[in-house]
């Protein structure tokens, strides 16, 4: 399943419903190498650029063909990379559900993966050993299926999704199943205090139109569907005719549409005519009035606000303008709302979307506050922001920065083919033209001062609103000092049986043959102050990314100031000698550039993004807050009771509480792992402390810097020895001695009960090997068959898919330079958790018994291999590997050579990791969330 680079806003992420949602954390160190499966969301608004003035058009050489049957193919050549996207949009979403069906679209969805006439598997399998990065994602107005892969398995997807168009395998006995799976799904969803008060809202705010309902569904109404109501929905909307291939990247159009005539041409339309939505009346005409606060007071650890307001269709002309509207009130510290709350000390953050659909759409704000703070007051300082700019506009200055950032972050989201296709898709079915966002583009940069204050006044009338507030009735913030509420037991479980791969070989599409790929190494300098820098110029779009790596992370912090390294971190871009904490910001914001730092335990990452243009300005301000950070006691107060505010909600968060409970179980204290901060570790660190650990951590013979983009080296490099030379340190850099760490010697579960969840997060594992660890390589192919994919896997097969105990089961070795950690994730019902937790011990004991077959390490190997290369088409991925792999101190030339040293892994090498290296009768489990192992003796830990 895919991983979508991280973008600079998040415009959609309520509206979908990824298939698979659940990642493996990190322990808290995203050195740790990893295989994750989350997926979010893309801006609504996107667009190519060239490194012209003028920008390029998103569709420039996009062509569009319709077939006999009504099928619209989309198709883009994009040769910078060997790897393609193929992917299919269905015009059907929650919009079109009827009453008492909500969440109809999305059970057809996850029922799609299920198999087909022709093909009786998961269809989870056969993409993942096509090594396709495979997804899907339920949404209002439309459901879609994305895969991305080498190029020479395009005609195998294309055969694969055609199958699934008009063979889909749905019984009652993969309905049921896959029906448990969504509540555990939904029950995930639970979980969250914003996502109950976002479902309370919207349907408060739009009480007769399917936009209003969760599109997810919910519980009563996915208990009910029955199995020829399911077999409706796809006979109605999974047509040729109601669909939208898009196909974009290293691909030659004439022979793909041939192919594309072939496999799919035949495919009838539906002889169903399409079923409508509940209410067709555009929402922004319902009627409004002053409306009460929708309150909600149920457990939890941070107060709520969030606000919505109707706002017209897609396609209406003032979008452009709501747009820069958001911008200018919530994106970035020089907004008008991040600066009168969250700099203020009133909320821990605020954000917002100008959502537009299909049928109409909405604006919505949603702040997050400590539990202690007064959301009345909250709402009145919100409203008199707002009421400001109805009555006086905005200025010509923040309107620039508005449309720089809105631009760069179109051009840098959609620097890889899958997002370029999602948009091209998303625009398809929902504006109707795969053309909208260039119009849109050309829109933006029209929009004028009076534009905004226009459709400010238009929209955000206070009687159009509709607003509710979460007031937190329990707030546990006590950390794992208090063990009172932890269960413990000890468990033993009987073998099961094996999942074999035979059925895969045999369903799975012809590939064409393989093209030998090769990649381009990076150039490497180290200036005199032992700053080591990898550069690897890319011109295929106008864009730099910039990832670096300081040895300043939590693994040096002392358990009575724990949090000490994030402090200081999240402190450099709060001004240096020559610039306050606004001047900063504003310096990277008027480009549309970004900079963030983040801590983990082995270091503190550094990602930048920027267009190529603007990299000296990017590079200038790394360095002068590096090298220059002043750490105002203001800003300093201000990041510790945000802090702490975060600390509180982490502590509610069932996936947060078992990552700490795990982490620390497994880990002794005096460990670097062990420590996690606490109110009383962040209530003692001190503006000195800050200093110290700046002066003492911060140093150049420590730091790696990796770019990626569109320069010419010679003058990155003398841009950076400018800037750079000067960043001195003295003594040796400071060395940590990771202690050995034991295995328990039984299975020890713990089960931290958090009040008003539904549903259970498990981490269960042990220690595991570092980066350095001669059995790296076949840990990874022993991992990918273990639980690398949460559909392909055996842990996938067995536990979600067979047995449909969980929404998504993940394993992994995460391995650092220091230490490393082996763990499997899952999500579950209370009431299936025992069970998951017997069915994962069983597969692990057989694993570890007996091994796995030759067949099921060629299919690992080849899924790994052929995901590296996908990886390697997004600059952000591409820029994180060439970093770690000098943090892990490889040769360079790993970025080639690592595809060869997987396909070296041999079968004797894979069970002699299984036999080393899984232990399922010495692991720590750990369940957050609902009490489930309920009459278990309370013991201490």
């Amino acid at each position: 399943m895919s991983v979508f680079q991280r973008l600079h806003r998040y415009r959609f992420l309520l509206l979908l419903l990824t298939f698979t949602l659940m990642t493996v954390l990190l322990l808290g160190d995203e050195s740790y190498s990893q295989i994750t499966t989350a997926s979010t969301w893309l801006n609504s608004h996107k667009i190519i650029v060239s490194k012209k003035t003028e920008p390029l058009l998103l569709t420039e050489n996009v062509r569009k063909t319709v077939l006999n049957n009504g099928l619209a193919v989309l198709t883009k050549e994009v040769h910078s990379s060997p790897v393609v996207t193929v992917q299919v949009w269905y015009k059907v979403g929650s919009r079109n559900e009827e009453p008492g069906l909500n969440g109809i679209a999305h059970q057809l969805e996850h029922m799609m993966f299920k198999g087909t006439k022709n093909r009786p598997i998961q269809f989870g399998r056969l993409l993942s050993a096509l090594g396709s990065d495979s997804n899907a994602f339920t949404s209002y107005d439309q459901t879609a299926y994305y895969n991305t892969a080498e190029r020479d398995k395009l005609t195998a997807l294309l055969e694969l999704e055609a199958d699934r168009m008009q063979n889909a395998l749905i019984d009652s006995v993969g309905l049921a199943g896959e029906k448990r799976v969504v509540i555990s799904e939904l029950q995930g969803y639970e979980n969250s205090p914003d996502y109950r008060l976002s479902r309370a809202v919207m349907q408060a705010a739009f009480p007769n139109h399917t936009y209003g309902l969760p599109v997810g569904g919910t519980e009563a109404d996915v208990q009910r569907f029955n199995l020829e109501q399911v077999r409706k929905y796809y006979h109605n909307f999974y047509s040729p005719d109601n669909a939208v291939l898009v196909i974009v990247g290293d691909f030659q159009t004439e022979p793909t549409l041939e192919a594309v005539e072939e496999i799919f041409g035949e495919i009838p339309k539906a002889q169903d005519s399409k079923l409508k939505t509940q209410d067709s009346t555009p929402l922004s005409t319902q009627a409004s009035g002053l409306k009460t606060p929708i309150m909600l007071r149920e457990p939890g650890a941070g107060a709520l606000l969030q606000a919505v307001y109707p706002l017209p269709d897609v396609n209406h002309p003032d979008v452009p303008a709501l747009d820069l509207m958001d911008y200018i009130l919530t994106d970035g510290r020089n907004s008008r709302l991040e600066q009168v709350l969250v700099e203020s000390g009133l909320a821990n953050d605020v954000s917002a979307s100008v959502i537009s659909l299909i049928e109409s759409g909405w604006y919505e704000l949603l702040v997050t506050a400590d539990p202690n703070q007064d959301l009345k007051k909250i709402d009145s300082v919100v409203r008199s922001a707002l009421a400001q700019l109805t009555k006086k506009g905005v200025t010509t200055e923040e309107l620039n920065r508005a449309k720089a950032k809105l631009e760069a972050s179109l051009i840098l989201s959609n620097r890889d083919i899958t997002s370029l296709a999602l948009q091209l898709g998303n625009d398809e079915t929902t504006a109707g033209d795969y053309r909208y966002t260039d119009r849109y583009l050309a829109d933006v940069r029209q929009v004028t001062v009076a534009d905004v204050q226009r459709v400010a006044k238009k929209y955000l009338k206070p009687e159009a609103r509709t607003v509710g507030f979460f007031k937190p009735t329990r707030v546990n913030a006590k950390g794992n000092g208090d063990k009172t509420n932890f269960r413990h037991n000890t468990e033993n479980f009987a073998l099961g049986t094996s999942v074999t791969t035979q059925e895969v070989a045999k369903y799975l599409p012809p590939v064409m043959a393989s093209v030998p790929t090769t990649h381009l190494l990076p150039e490497q300098f180290t200036l005199s102050n032992g700053l080591r820098v990898l550069l690897v110029p890319d011109t295929s779009t106008p864009t730099v990314t910039l990832s670096g790596y300081i040895k300043a992370g939590q693994e040096f912090e002392t358990e009575d100031k724990a949090g000490l390294a994030s402090v200081v971190a999240e402190n450099l871009m709060n001004g240096t000698k020559t610039k306050d904490v606004l001047t900063v910001a504003k310096t990277l914001e008027d480009r549309g550039a970004s900079l963030e730092f983040e801590t983990y335990r082995e270091g503190v990452r550094i990602e930048g993004d920027s267009m190529a243009a603007d990299l000296p300005v990017l590079i200038q301000t790394l360095a002068d807050v590096v090298k220059n950070a002043t750490f105002p006691k203001k800003e300093l107060e201000l990041t510790r009771q945000q802090a702490l505010t975060g600390l509180k909600q982490e502590l509610d968060d069932p996936s947060e509480v078992a990552e700490r409970t795990f982490v620390q179980s497994v880990y002794p204290k005096n460990h670097p792992l062990h420590t996690f901060p606490t109110e009383q570790s962040l209530q003692r660190i001190s503006r000195e402390d800050v200093i110290e650990f700046k002066t003492k951590h911060y140093r150049p013979d420590t730091t790696v810097l990796a770019l990626v983009g569109d320069f010419a080296p010679a003058q990155v490099q003398a841009l950076i020895e400018t800037e750079f030379s000067n960043w001195k340190a003295s003594g040796l850099p400071p060395r940590l001695k990771y202690p050995t760490v034991s295995l328990p010697e039984k299975v020890v579960s713990i089960n931290p009960v958090l009040p008003g969840k539904a549903q259970a997060i498990t981490y269960m594992g042990n220690t595991g090997i570092n980066r350095k660890d001669p059995r790296f390589y076949a840990a990874l192919v022993l991992n990918q068959i273990l639980g690398g994919d949460t559909l392909s896997s055996r842990l996938g097969a067995e536990v979600r898919d067979r047995q449909g105990l969980t929404y998504g089961i993940y394993s992994n070795f995460l391995a650092g330079n220091n230490s490393g950690t082996f763990l499997i994730e899952m999500q579950t019902s209370p009431e299936d958790t025992r069970q998951a937790i017997a069915s994962t011990r069983k597969l692990l004991t057989e694993i570890h018994q007996k091994g796995v077959t030759a067949l099921e390490v060629e299919t690992a190997k080849h899924i790994l291999i052929s995901n590296y290369i996908v990886s390697l088409a997004d600059p952000e991925e591409l820029t994180g590997k060439i970093l770690m792999n000098e943090v892990y101190g490889l040769e360079k030339e790993e970025l080639r050579d690592f595809t060869e040293k997987v396909q070296a892994v041999n079968l004797d090498q894979v069970n002699q990791a299984a036999r080393e290296l899984l232990y399922p009768d010495k692991i720590v489990v750990v369940t957050a969330g609902p009490a489930v192992f309920a009459n278990q003796e309370i013991m201490s830990h």
